[in-house]
């Protein structure tokens, strides 16, 4: 009898054929499950309500309170979800504050707002989105194509695109003077401020992104194990590319909705919101070093937030103790990830 071949294959580290010593068992599996982890959101959620109710009284249950901590979170909300995507694909993102700033200004200048008299409201959408998506491009071509790390090569566009924004603007505040837009940007609909509908519709359309396409399942596996997925046949450099115009357009989406909130185009627009994107997404569950993403996390994360401001401003509180409140929560997430992280889940190669 001729012996038998017992050679094994070693299964490819992030690929779905992990072994099971690989595999997450007991208390581990169940809080590393999305399900728990937004369970566990929701009931953070719900406490911090309780604790703003029994603070504040029925002011803080108010429809009107409730509807001003959507519209507070819609826009750091946007901003989120497109740091998602960089951040399950192993990256990050610190250019988008001042990636929403420069588009709200280019978007705000005379020249253009009278083009959009002329034409149409869009023109101004049109140049904020297209100053996004351009600042998003340049940074994906520098990390994709230049081999610089994000980090790097996103804090020099956050510092970059800030200046620019003071040059152009002459460091003044832009009044948006196209009635049109502000009508439409400061409407409501089905009596909800229009900028939660738009954080909805791109929240919505962020997880059908990320959870039923391709593209979706092409930045988990980048996030995963970089290595594997050029070895898979994955345009590991192009996609880098994409996903970095994904973040910066929809940071454009941000500065025309905080231009529609505060009729004006600044510099000064979404100072440090790129810190509290990263504070939503990873407080959601998306992983730093990536591989694993949420949309649904995110947008709880970015209520939590919200709420949690609110709650300090009904009650007068200093914002330096809410900052610390932050940080706190931010750090106990991470804890939390590293601790019931799936096993090996560690991202490999380079670009």
């Amino acid at each position: 009898m001729s012996e038998k071949n017992t050679t094994t294959l070693e299964p490819v580290p992030g690929a779905e054929g992990a072994s099971a010593a690989s595999q997450p068992h007991g208390l581990r599996r169940i809080l590393s499950g999305s399900g728990a982890r937004s369970l566990g959101l929701v009931i953070a959620l719900g406490l911090l309500v309780a604790v703003g109710a029994a603070t504040s009284g029925s002011q803080f249950l108010s429809v009107d309170n409730l509807l001003t901590i959507l519209r507070y979170g819609s826009i750091l909300g946007v901003i989120s979800i497109g740091m998602t995507f960089v951040i399950t694909a192993g990256g990050i993102d610190l250019s988008v504050g001042s990636v929403m700033g420069l588009a709200s200004v280019m978007a705000s200048l005379a020249a253009v707002q009278a083009a959009a008299t002329n034409s149409s409201w869009l023109l101004m959408l049109a140049v904020a989105l297209g100053v996004g998506a351009a600042a998003g491009l340049i940074n994906g071509v520098i990390i994709a194509y230049g081999r610089v790390v994000a980090f790097i090569a996103t804090l020099a566009m956050l510092v970059a695109a800030r200046g620019v924004a003071e040059l152009v603007s002459g460091r003044n505040t832009l009044i948006v003077t196209n009635r049109d837009f502000t009508s439409v940007l400061r409407s409501n609909v089905l009596g909800i401020p229009l900028l939660v509908w738009i954080f909805a519709l791109v929240a919505a359309a962020g997880w059908f992104l990320l959870n039923k396409t391709t593209f979706g399942r092409r930045t988990v596996a980048i996030g995963g194990n970089l290595e594997a997925a050029r070895l898979a046949g994955i345009k590991v450099k192009r996609h880098i590319v994409w996903l970095y115009i994904l973040s910066g357009t929809t940071a454009g989406i941000a500065g025309v909705m905080m231009m529609g909130r505060t009729t004006a185009g600044t510099s000064t627009h979404g100072l440090l919101y790129e810190l509290d994107a990263i504070a939503a997404v990873v407080v959601g569950g998306t992983l730093l070093v990536g591989g694993r993403g949420t949309i649904m996390g995110t947008v709880l994360g970015v209520l939590l937030f919200a709420t949690l401001t609110n709650v300090f401003t009904q009650n007068n509180l200093d914002t330096s103790v809410q900052n610390v409140t932050k940080g706190a929560i931010i750090v106990l997430a991470v804890l939390i990830q590293q601790r019931f992280a799936v096993p090996g889940n560690r991202r490999k190669g380079a670009i």
